[in-house]
């Protein structure tokens, strides 16, 4: 599992924990649980309707992606587009509290700043309000990624992730449990942000602490979708649909979710060699014996024909999913398509950088050098004043 590192990516190796995660568990252990309604269960379709349901992973996901649209659609229908940038909280304000709040995003600022810096670069290209809400999101996913992969994972249990998403629930309520949490707070009262892809990364988590193999692409999707897919479900509301496209909500909403796929599965075939001394698998079981490989294979860390021939296919079948989310990219509001289209460039270089070693994702660790990613900026920029779709 990976930390966000860009606008609908989650990236970037573990690193120690900026929000203390050994407070954190605490907190976890001695927070309430809350309780959903029923409506509110039956309408939690991916993260809690397994063997519920015999649809496909991308049926369930597309359906979080429909409440996701029709959440954005109601709100268009509601508000003036040219009023403001954002939907106005109606809470009354106390006195004092715009001070802490503006502290709050300063801090979600702060750590995306230390620990996200291509990502820090790429918000500042957008509104100050957008740019904070991002901030916000980000430091929760964060801090969600860090429960399984930070340095007090292995004291994290089911019902920490638990009592997590019980939070999670009280932070949508407006319950804030630290200052973290209150920019979080506002933003989901600012922007029409559904719950349920914050519910699904926390799935994601869950996931990665009692699964370490994948048995077809059909279940890697569905992981993909928890830890990475949901970052754009996430984000698209915030960084806006142009008001002149005449795309649907429901397609640009899943050129996010495409986008958040492609780049993880590039995590994926970027770190083999570190997940698997880690115990981990991420690469389709069916596919790997099609090819004549094996867990020991990869274990073994060499780079043969066969080896080479199946990676051709799996940056192929990413290739595919970066194909889908540009479609969808020239759609975004004209102040955050610059930033999503240089994120979306350098991660789909990081392809390129795995064939250039030989497909040897074992030993060596494929990254885009900091000359070809200010290279990548002015492309990134040309792409971003395409006209929207007529």
């Amino acid at each position: 599992m990976s930390s966000v590192a860009v606008l609908w990516v989650a990236a970037s190796s573990p690193n120690p924990d900026p929000m203390n995660t050994c407070g954190l568990v605490l907190a976890l252990e001695s927070s309430s649980a809350l309780s959903l309604s029923e409506s509110e269960s039956e309408q939690c379709l991916v993260a809690h309707s397994a063997g519920e349901i015999d649809l496909s992973s991308e049926e369930k996901v597309y359906n979080v992606v429909l409440r996701q649209a029709a959440l954005v659609n109601k709100q268009l229908r509601s508000t003036s587009p040219v009023l403001d940038d954002v939907k106005k909280p109606q809470d009354i304000v106390r006195p004092g509290s715009l001070s802490l709040l503006a502290e709050a995003y300063d801090r979600c600022g702060e750590v995306c700043a230390e620990y996200a810096k291509t990502f820090y670069l790429g918000t500042l290209l957008m509104t100050p309000e957008r740019r904070k809400a991002i901030w916000a999101i980000y430091v929760w996913c964060r801090r969600t990624d860090e429960l399984v992969d930070g340095p007090n994972a292995s004291h994290i249990t089911p019902m920490a992730l638990d009592r997590w998403e019980a939070r999670l629930e009280d932070l949508f309520h407006g319950r804030a449990f630290d200052m973290l949490d209150a920019a979080l707070a506002d933003t989901v009262t600012r922007y029409p942000v559904d719950i349920q892809p914050f519910r699904d990364m926390i799935e994601g988590m869950r996931m990665d602490l009692r699964k370490s193999r994948y048995n077809n692409f059909d279940e890697l999707y569905l992981y993909c979708y928890y830890v990475a897919g949901t970052v754009g479900l996430m984000s698209v509301p915030v960084m806006g649909i142009n008001p002149k496209s005449k795309a649907t909500t429901e397609s640009v909403y899943n050129a996010a979710l495409a986008l958040g796929i492609a780049n993880q599965l590039t995590n994926i075939l970027r770190d083999v060699g570190e997940d698997a001394r880690r115990g981990r698998v991420y690469l389709p079981q069916d596919e790997l014996a099609q090819a004549g490989l094996s867990d020991e294979d990869i274990c073994a860390g060499k780079v043969t024909d066969k080896w080479r021939n199946f990676m051709r296919l799996q940056l192929k079948r990413a290739r595919m999913f970066f194909d889908e989310a540009e479609k969808g990219v020239t759609e975004l509001d004209a102040a955050s398509r610059w930033p999503v289209w240089a994120s979306l460039l350098l991660y789909r270089r990081i392809l390129d950088e795995i064939e250039a070693n030989d497909y040897n994702n074992f030993t060596k660790r494929a990254y885009v050098g900091k000359v070809k990613k200010i290279a990548a900026l002015p492309l990134a920029y040309a792409k971003s004043v395409v006209k929207v779709s007529s």
